[in-house]
């Protein structure tokens, strides 16, 4: 039987009209500004968030590095929740290339209050690092895909903005948060200086990610991105996948969600798996073991043809995406009642 990999909704695979897209794909040079493709996509995705313009980058990180570089100057923190994808997953890079440290402050399932933000900022006295901006994660990964409620960022918002510190969103999954929340992204992202998403994760586009924010930012920006390493020439044969993920996935993320709602309440049935429920609210499932390690339960799922990943040592992390539907999460629950059963009968 053909696996099933959880690990991820970066693994997913272009649709036919993606790739069909991405043959026929009007190209030019885009370090020229030449690229049709690469325009179109980027004006489109100015649009949906109704911002004044927008970068085409291969990957998010490359984007969430770009606005920290652009929000920072040398010598600052940035504040970001405990564990942010810039703090795990970016490989030192605020430090690295920004010359600036991350500020953790732990958030409530990943939400991160504008009390506790207020609390982080650095005090205007000339020997300590000053805070040069936030960054905000929504949804959040590690926490299990939850959502920021729009009341929680406009307080964000406010705070920020009386304080002069711009805010910028790894919206890496923000799409999953609108939809969870039924609010259209440009209204959930509306106060932040700078949004990265992901066209390559639950859009199911093989390649890239965008970067949104004013005029002047994206301008700066694009050369914060060629010193990175991204200027790409013929990127069309890319942007052309990423105009139908950016156009046509976003509404069907609503099944994601249903198949991982309907996992965790499978899940939490079986003895030996804890897991909170309130926090599945988008495709992320995060649920720890008893009596096993993550480890030991990652292994013996891909011995039985199911493929996923860990969020620590003892969680273990199922994604679902458009290449997982609900009759292939029944079979990763049996195979976990597998496993969970064998400890038993062995007790």
């Amino acid at each position: 039987m053909d696996t099933i990999d959880l690990r991820s909704d970066t693994v997913t695979k272009p649709t036919e009209a993606m790739r069909r897209a991405m043959a026929e794909a009007e190209v030019g040079d885009d370090v020229y500004g030449e690229d049709p493709t690469v325009n179109r996509l980027e004006r489109r995705a100015a649009e949906i968030f109704e911002k004044e313009a927008a970068l085409f980058l291969p990957t998010g990180t490359m984007g969430n590095q770009t606005a920290v570089r652009l929000h920072t100057e040398h010598g600052q923190e940035v504040i970001c929740e405990r564990r942010a994808h810039i703090v795990d997953w970016e490989m030192a890079a605020v430090s690295a290339f920004s010359g600036c440290q991350l500020r953790q402050v732990e958030g409530e399932r990943g939400v991160l209050g504008w009390e506790r933000i207020a609390a982080a900022i650095a005090a205007p006295i000339y020997y300590r690092a000053q805070t040069g901006m936030i960054a905000l994660e929504n949804t959040h990964n590690m926490a299990g895909g939850t959502v920021t409620p729009l009341a929680a960022l406009e307080e964000v918002w406010a705070g920020a903005e009386e304080r002069g510190l711009p805010v910028h969103l790894d919206g890496a999954r923000v799409f999953n948060a609108a939809a969870a929340s039924g609010l259209p992204v440009a209204k959930l992202t509306r106060g932040f200086a700078t949004v990265m998403f992901c066209l390559s994760k639950g859009l199911c586009a093989p390649v890239g990610s965008m970067l949104v924010g004013s005029r002047a930012l994206m301008e700066r920006g694009r050369s914060i991105r060629k010193m990175l390493g991204g200027g790409m020439r013929q990127a069309g044969v890319l942007a052309a996948a990423g105009l139908i993920a950016l156009e046509e996935m976003p509404a069907r993320l609503h099944e994601d969600h249903a198949n991982a709602r309907w996992l965790a309440e499978q899940i939490a049935a079986i003895e030996g798996c804890r897991i909170d429920l309130d926090t599945v609210q988008t495709n992320i499932v995060i649920f720890r073991p008893e009596g096993k390690t993550a480890a030991d339960v990652v292994a013996g799922l891909k011995g039985r043809g199911v493929l996923c990943g860990t969020a620590s040592a003892e969680e273990v992390r199922f994604v679902t995406h458009r290449d997982v539907d609900r009759r292939a999460c029944e079979r990763a629950v049996s195979a976990l009642r597998g496993i969970f059963e064998r400890v038993g009968s062995a007790a």
